[in-house]
């Protein structure tokens, strides 16, 4: 599905494997998944996929952690955040943590107020507000 040469997901790759999160919704508690997440709304908690991908539209905002395979942001989290193979961020956007990523893209006009922490070929396992990092 991914490779090195193309490291890029996106939503059409997860049909019938994808969850949104409606504009104007908002949704307290951690979230688990294998497939896809799409947040147009709010999301309070933490969300982790294991495989996969996560999005966060334009309106969509995030407090709490976000860890995934594929990520990508265009709209606002407040957390760390683990892409933990490739990550997008769009002009729009908004990262207020550390954000630890393997592969970046970053549009002029994305924001990051944090740190930037690349994995190289560590696999990272966050657990509650620590970082572990395990050797591959």
């Amino acid at each position: 599905m991914f490779n090195k040469k193309n490291p890029r997901a996106d939503m059409s790759q997860f049909s019938g494997q994808t969850s949104v999160i409606a504009h104007n919704t908002a949704l307290k508690g951690d979230i688990e998944l294998a497939g896809a997440l799409q947040v147009d709304g709010f999301v309070q908690g933490t969300i982790n996929a294991e495989q996969g991908l996560v999005r966060v539209s334009d309106k969509g905002r995030v407090e709490g952690r976000v860890s995934a395979p594929h990520i990508i942001i265009n709209g606002e989290v407040q957390g760390d955040v683990f892409a933990l193979e490739h990550i997008e961020l769009g002009a729009t956007a908004r990262i207020r943590g550390n954000l630890h990523y393997r592969l970046m893209e970053m549009a002029m006009g994305a924001q990051v107020e944090g740190q930037l922490r690349y994995l190289g070929d560590e696999a990272v396992q966050p657990s509650g507000s620590e970082e572990a990092l395990v050797n591959s």
